[in-house]
């Protein structure tokens, strides 16, 4: 409770994949939750056992729209979290110009909202600021190994932006912010035909389709639930910390593994096949987590087995209905 009135917050892409949890979270927090999402994808279903509640509202808007947060009902807001933008490579290279607008005027209005009514706004951040990176584990002093016009740089660069752009607000202003890196999140609510390797290897392995595995395989990453995902932003909004603070799994595993443990349990007999890798795709992404751990107290606790037989579950459910 803030001054004995519920806390207020803003979820921008609140209908998007971590969008929606972290509503659902916040809301299971006693918080009043406005999301706002112009579902270019995000999608609406993803709130949709939210709607009707007193304490929960979608506004459907552009967030980079001039004043497309200033209007908003519910206000004053105790916290603005940033969460808008395409996230997969099939929506950022669909939406190339758009990502780029949501990383810049999406985040500014972020923040005038946040300094208007004197929120906390956190950014969610991503592990692609730190490229193709050269150093391993990534810890946050780490500044990445970034290709600025290469195939992912929309996305890459769009997120450097506005990380520099909420430090600048912090700095000049006095804005109170935290920046969270958000590494390889998987769980319910993600779009089977957004390109990101756990729902397209779910999708395929139900289907019996063959899996398509990019390049050898050999390259890595470290998944994380997305509960423990939202847990980690939670953490860091109750905190002081300005960050920025990687939230990530800790189990560094390659794509082909994944690939396998998935057909396994699905209990597919879809085999592997390979495809060529896409430019710029990271050979190893794993983070250093031991800011969080030691700063939010935070660890992730949901094992990737677990995980992956919850995140079937959805997709098979889904598939069957």
């Amino acid at each position: 409770m803030m001054g004995g009135r519920e806390r207020r917050a803003v979820v921008t892409g609140g209908a998007g994949f971590v969008g929606s949890h972290l509503c659902e979270r916040l809301l299971t927090d006693g918080w009043r939750v406005v999301a706002v999402d112009n579902l270019l994808s995000g999608v609406e279903e993803n709130v949709a056992h939210l709607s009707g509640r007193p304490d929960f509202v979608l506004v459907r808007r552009d967030v980079c729209a001039p004043d497309a947060l200033a209007d908003l009902p519910g206000g004053p807001f105790d916290a603005v979290f940033h969460l808008a933008c395409p996230a997969s490579p099939a929506d950022y290279l669909r939406l190339p110009l758009e990502t780029l607008e949501t990383g810049s005027s999406g985040t500014r209005n972020a923040l005038e909202l946040a300094a208007r009514d004197g929120a906390r706004m956190v950014l969610a951040s991503t592990s692609e600021v730190y490229g193709d990176p050269q150093v391993h584990p990534q810890r946050e002093d780490y500044w990445g190994h970034v290709n600025p016009v290469g195939p992912r740089s929309v996305y890459d660069e769009a997120k450097r932006y506005a990380e520099a752009l909420v430090t600048a607000h912090r700095q000049a202003r006095g804005t109170d912010t935290a920046i969270v890196r958000i590494f390889n999140s998987y769980g319910p609510r993600m779009r089977a035909g957004d390109g990101r390797a756990v729902p397209t290897f779910i999708r395929q392995a139900l289907a019996g389709e063959p899996l398509t595995v990019a390049g050898d395989g050999s390259q890595t990453r470290s998944l994380c639930y997305v509960e423990d995902t939202v847990a980690g932003i939670v953490a860091l909004t109750e905190s002081d910390l300005p960050g920025p603070v990687n939230i990530g799994g800790d189990e560094e595993t390659t794509v082909l593994e994944i690939a396998r443990r998935i057909v396994k349990l699905t209990g597919s007999s879809s085999p592997v096949v390979f495809v060529e890798r896409p430019g710029d795709d990271p050979a190893r992404r794993c983070p250093d987590t031991a800011l969080a751990r030691e700063k939010l107290g935070w660890a992730p606790r949901v094992g990737w087995q677990e995980g992956l037989e919850r995140t079937i579950e959805w997709f098979a459910r889904r598939t069957t209905s």
